[in-house]
Order: structure tokens, then C-alpha cells, then sequence
């Protein structure tokens, strides 16, 4: 008796329910992935993670849909993808809550639920979107990491300072060292740009400088 439940199914789809429920997990995983896009704090974002959040919406639907009522298939599905080990290392905590949003969208599209998957969706992208609009809730990291060497023979004025003054509305000094050669030093500062897209001119400007090398911007782990 216990066999013949497991494979009864109680809700036959059809094509048109098939079609149905992929077409809504596809409009709530471009929602996320244009969500995420918008919403992202981050300097730089790879490209193959959006289109990671609308291809996993539309895999859990489809999983979802395969497993139906059936037990049997719940568990042969469990341990099939139990032999699949991701290693990729996820740097920022809401990268995880998309995950898990592109997950719960997939889940209901795939189990019928249409209204729950779209309601759902749009409620929480409004809050995710309200959350990232006010900074008193999420404060925005605005400090890059900056490390270059400087050798001079001379004891003038560095020509690097008045740079970090044009581009930076904050600078500070976290270390300096001295390099190999004679004269050379090793500098680490802590910059708040006076606008985030300006980076890529900081950096032609320190290019610029003579007896500047070595130069390296970084923000949330990513370097220019």
C-alpha cells in the first residue's frame, strides 16, 4: 500500500501548467537578478552570478515539478545531488539571502503556487530594495584599500599627496616600509573617494607620478 501511495499522483500537470510555471520562475529570476543588480554595494559584481539567480529559479522549478507527490523520486532526487560539492566561496551575506530568495521563487513557481511566487517575490524585493535605500540600516562600506611604492631620491614634497587629495575626500596612513632599493618606500593608506566611479582615475593619476609603482586599489576583496 505504502508503494502504490508513493507513486500516486495527485495532480497530473499539463503542458500548459509546465510552461505556466517556468514562465513565472523566468520573470522572478530576472526580478532578482535585476534586484541584486540594483541593490549590490559592491564596486564590481560577476555577471555569471545573475544569470546563476534566474538559472537556479527555473532548475528548482523544474525540480520541484520532476518530485510532485512522489516520495520516492523526493529522496532519489536528495541523493543524486548529494554528490555535487560547491566550492565556491560566497563573499558577502546577501549574496546567501539571493541565493536562498532564487531558491523560495523556484519552489513555489515549481509547486503551482503562482500567486505566493510573485506576491512574494515583489513584497520582499520591495523590502530588500527600502533596506538598501536607507543607510541608516545598512551602512555602506566606503573605504578602499590602497598600497603603491614611491622611491625618491629627493626629500620635496611627495608628489602623491596632492593627488590623494584630489580624488579623496578622506585619506589615511595605515603603514609605511621601506622597500629594496634606496630611497624606496612601501605605502598603505585607507581612501574614501569622492565619488566610488572615480577609482580608475585615482589610479591613472598615481600611474602618472614619477617613482610611483606597484600600485593596488581594493574594495570587498576586489583589486583595480
Amino acid at each position: 500500500m505504502l508503494t502504490d501511495f508513493q507513486n500516486l499522483d495527485f495532480f497530473p500537470l499539463t503542458v500548459g501548467d509546465i510552461v505556466a510555471n517556468l514562465l513565472i520562475a523566468l520573470a522572478c529570476g530576472l526580478f532578482i537578478a535585476w534586484l541584486y543588480r540594483r541593490t549590490s554595494t559592491a564596486p564590481g559584481f560577476p555577471p555569471s552570478f545573475l544569470s546563476s539567480m534566474v538559472l537556479l529559479t527555473l532548475i528548482t522549478a523544474m525540480v520541484i515539478m520532476i518530485i510532485g507527490n512522489s516520495l520516492a523520486r523526493a529522496f532519489g532526487l536528495v541523493g543524486a545531488m548529494s554528490i555535487i560539492r560547491f566550492r565556491t566561496a560566497v563573499k558577502e551575506t546577501l549574496d546567501i539571502v539571493f541565493i536562498f530568495f532564487s531558491l523560495a521563487a523556484g519552489l513555489a513557481a515549481g509547486a503551482g503556487a503562482q500567486a505566493i511566487a510573485i506576491v512574494g517575490t515583489l513584497m520582499i524585493g520591495a523590502v530588500i530594495y527600502t533596506l538598501a535605500r536607507v543607510p541608516v540600516l545598512t551602512p555602506q562600506r566606503k573605504e578602499y584599500f590602497l598600497q603603491f611604492s614611491y622611491e625618491s631620491e629627493s626629500d620635496d614634497d611627495p608628489p602623491y599627496l596632492p593627488v590623494l587629495q584630489r580624488w579623496c575626500r578622506r585619506h589615511r596612513m595605515v603603514s609605511a616600509a621601506a622597500g629594496r632599493g634606496e630611497g624606496a618606500m612601501q605605502f598603505a593608506f585607507f581612501v574614501q573617494l569622492r565619488d566610488p566611479g572615480d577609482n580608475q582615475a585615482l589610479l591613472r593619476a598615481l600611474r602618472a607620478l614619477p617613482g610611483v609603482t606597484h600600485i593596488t586599489l581594493a574594495f570587498d576583496d576586489e583589486q583595480f
